[in-house]
């Protein structure tokens, strides 16, 4: 049985003592000539997910229709426990487990509707529909995810209280005590045709970001130590309990990089370094960096032994398999071959029991999305916005200043200029011409990122800007200029790339990072490095997100607790007409030795 938060201290003290007294003890040898007796094999397989950000069915609830994407993948719980039951009516279901890597309980309209519109912490309210969907399909546990934070502490633990499985964080602690202030790992016991059980632990790893990203839910209650830290801590307790395979379901890339520059001393995605650096892992299932990785192999330093890693692609649209053949030998089992892969999720079909199951929760949310809350004079598309100052992140530029002008008035800052960052989030999003819905206004803003004012200088806004236009490749003069290629630079996501209202500026892209900001003016004269600003900006990057230079460490005026979007669909309603033509402006463009590229 899975470990709650409560027992699972006691449990596996139990199983600790349990194992010492039942492990095997090896066989005499064989008498001389007799012939030997053929090896004890089991196999058994892990199956795991990540990155599901609140997708139970194949739906996006921004679009309101049924998800689609250029490769044609679905999404959602309901596909996956299709594939699900597809591997355990041909492995055996007692010969499987199925773990999650974290950011379970936001990313979609589904998932805020029962955090925000009919919150699961109020009284006799309702049970969350992925505690629901993933109790359903049957999860023996989960790691936390950096996301699980975003709505505070109190809705996560009413989530965790609603799982049948445990939410693991090894390195969640508490801030006081420093102790875990989540299971750990979990222990279960697998059943073989042997009469000897194979004791797998699953040790879960959270991303030390939430310390810099969700700063006003956790700071002074919890603390995030590194990864490699505490899986060097827990990795030996495991195996010295009785482990004979340990899975570590760590919420963090593999790539070895951070986005937090020098605001913590850990690595964001740590993942290859827990592998690498840990001796005793057998797999790792990987999560936070929405990329696929079927399989990939890191040798361990200190041992040589192979540790395999998987990322099933986010959302639910990949599941990942690792599969483990073990041989019993000298009194115990041993991990022989491990393998990994990942099954599309598009190949199958949704699983009926769990789109019957949350039938009406979807109901409730597609008739919420879909409340109108004003109208556009203009149709409004982010689907050039990468490249060009496009009106729909106006749009959120000016919702943002006039709601950071409204909050400093009055006050000591009230004279300072107000300016403007904002990102395109998603380059599908569009407000059209006539009703704007409330599924419209929350496409531009799917993160739940609040609002707040730092106080910047001419001189560190440049540097803000060169450091944002390393997104750009770069692209000599006269050389053609293809929009697919022209983008995330080193890998730099969408939503790292800031735009800046409120000022005027060239990017000549024909220029390496940190020479391209060209023409940098304010209210039309050269920007004065020394004058003072009120940067508008969410609190991902205020707390360091994507390691800006010197925001986060830039004074904060003030802060706001309702996320950005909510403040979109407020402006929205309170305005009731959006007329591109009031807001709207060209305050940068890419250049090439002074000719514009579009």
């Amino acid at each position: 049985m899975p470990l709650n938060r409560r027992t699972f201290l006691e449990s596996s003290a139990a199983i600790g003592a349990g194992a010492a007294l039942t492990a095997g003890v090896a066989a005499p040898a064989e008498a001389h000539g007799a012939r030997p007796k053929p090896a004890k094999r089991y196999s058994f397989t892990v199956m795991g997910t990540t990155d599901l950000h609140g997708n139970v069915l194949n739906w996006d609830y921004f679009t309101d229709k049924e998800f689609d994407d250029k490769a044609h993948n679905d999404v959602g719980l309901a596909k996956i426990s299709t594939l699900v039951e597809q591997v355990r009516a041909a492995k055996g279901r007692r010969n499987t487990l199925l773990i999650d890597a974290g950011d379970t309980i936001q990313g979609t309209q589904l998932s805020y509707y029962y955090a925000k519109i009919d919150p699961i912490t109020k009284a006799g309210g309702p049970v969350h529909p992925m505690a629901q969907a993933m109790n359903a399909i049957g999860y023996d546990a989960a790691a936390l995810g950096n996301h699980e934070f975003n709505y505070g502490i109190p809705v996560l633990r009413k989530f965790e209280e609603q799982c049948d499985f445990p939410l693991l964080g090894a390195n969640a602690l508490d801030a006081k005590t420093l102790r875990p202030a989540f299971p750990p790992y979990s222990f279960h016991r697998l059943r073989t045709p042997h009469g000897k059980d194979v004791k797998v632990a699953v040790l879960g790893l959270t991303n030390p970001g939430i310390a810099i990203w969700d700063k006003a839910n956790v700071s002074g209650r919890m603390v995030f130590p590194g990864l490699e830290e505490q899986a060097a801590k827990w990795v030996p307790k495991l195996r010295s309990m009785g482990a004979d395979v340990v899975v570590v379901s760590a919420h963090s890339g593999s790539s070895g990089t951070s986005s937090y520059g020098d605001q913590l001393p850990h690595v964001e995605n740590a993942a290859g370094l827990v592998a690498e650096q840990v001796p005793g892992i057998d797999a790792i299932l990987v999560g936070h960096a929405h990329t696929e990785i079927p399989e990939y192999r890191i040798a361990n330093k200190e041992t040589g032994k192979e540790v395999v890693l998987s990322e099933p692609l986010k959302w639910g649209q990949r599941l990942t398999l690792f599969d483990f053949d073990l041989v019993w030998e000298k009194g115990r089992w041993t991990v022989e071959k491990v393998a990994a892969q990942v099954l599309n999720s598009n190949t199958v079909e949704e699983d009926p029991e769990i789109t019957g199951l949350l039938a009406d929760e979807h109901k409730k949310v597609v008739a919420y999305v879909n409340t109108v809350i004003g109208t556009s004079t203009a149709a409004m598309t982010t689907a050039d916005a990468p490249w060009k100052d496009e009106p729909i992140i106006d749009l959120i530029n000016v919702v943002q200043a006039e709601t950071v002008k409204a909050a400093l008035a009055g006050g000591a800052y009230a004279g300072l200029p107000v300016l403007s960052q904002a990102s395109c989030f998603s380059r599908t999003a569009r407000i059209p011409a006539g009703e704007i819905t409330i599924k419209d206004a929350a496409g531009l803003y799917p993160f739940e990122n609040t609002l707040e004012a730092r106080l910047m200088t001419g001189a560190q806004l440049r540097e803000y800007l060169e450091y944002s236009a390393k997104y750009y490749v770069q692209t000599p003069a006269g050389a053609p200029v293809d929009t697919a290629k022209l983008t995330n630079a080193d890998g730099t996501p969408d939503y790292n790339y800031d735009a800046v209202s409120g000022l005027t500026y060239d990017i000549d892209i024909a220029r390496p990072a940190g020479q391209r900001i060209v023409n940098l003016s304010f209210e039309g004269a050269p920007l004065d490095p020394a004058a003072r600003f009120v940067l508008a900006v969410n609190n991902y990057r205020a707390s360091g997100g994507g390691a800006f230079p010197h925001v986060a460490k830039a004074e904060q005026l003030w802060a706001n607790s309702d996320e950005i979007r909510n403040t979109i669909i407020q402006w929205v309603r309170a305005k009731g007409t959006v007329d591109p033509a009031r807001f709207a402006s060209v305050d940068w463009r890419l250049t090439r030795d002074g000719v514009p590229v579009f």
